[in-house]
């Protein structure tokens, strides 16, 4: 069994993984699943009233889960794959507690193999949140990660800059990080 499958493996029996993404390293967990988002939480030491972003693989599986209209499209078409999480309105099968309560969902398709592999295989969205305690320092590298999980992919030592977190609705940055400048030249103009 490849280590993609083994990924596969522990999300579908509700376990936590650590994966490699283009920015950090991720702490990914069945979105579907309450008992999993539950452990992120708990891994994290995470209040439960703060939302948690989710990893797609795909425009198809992106828009299964959220409520877009063309320009959030054009936006969505033009900056993922990508160091980008986008937030939009999220559709009801998405658990409340990863939204906050807020009805929206921050949602990446990372720009990274291993994790797309991991996401296309398990055919759902999982969890994008960083694989640190909250408010600890972003892990870029396997020591830097320390949370509790079942299976830890190592991909080395990993860009470090966190995803741009833009508000589509809102049409704003909320999270500077790597091509914010881009980000914000296009929102201006759309």
């Amino acid at each position: 069994m490849d280590i993609i499958d083994r990924a596969v493996s522990v999300l579908m029996h509700d376990g936590l993984i650590i994966y490699p993404t283009d920015t950090l390293y991720g702490l990914g967990a069945d979105a579907f699943s309450d008992e999993a988002i539950e452990k992120v939480y708990e891994a994290k030491k995470r209040d439960l009233a703060k939302p948690i972003s989710i990893a797609v693989s795909d425009f198809e599986m992106l828009a299964a889960v959220s409520h877009i209209d063309k320009s959030m499209e054009e936006f969505i078409e033009k900056f993922l794959p990508g160091p980008v999480t986008v937030i939009v309105p999220a559709r009801k099968t998405i658990p409340d507690i990863l939204t906050g309560g807020t009805g929206m969902i921050g949602i990446r398709i990372p720009a990274h193999g291993v994790a797309l592999q991991i996401i296309e295989r398990f055919d759902s969205p999982i969890t994008a949140t960083s694989a640190n305690l909250s408010g600890g320092k972003d892990p870029q590298t396997p020591e830097e990660c320390t949370v509790p999980r079942d299976l830890f992919i190592d991909g080395g030592r990993l860009s470090g800059t966190p995803s741009t977190v833009v508000d589509l609705v809102r049409k704003s940055i909320v999270r500077r990080g790597i091509d914010a400048d881009a980000i914000e030249s296009f929102l201006k103009t759309y």
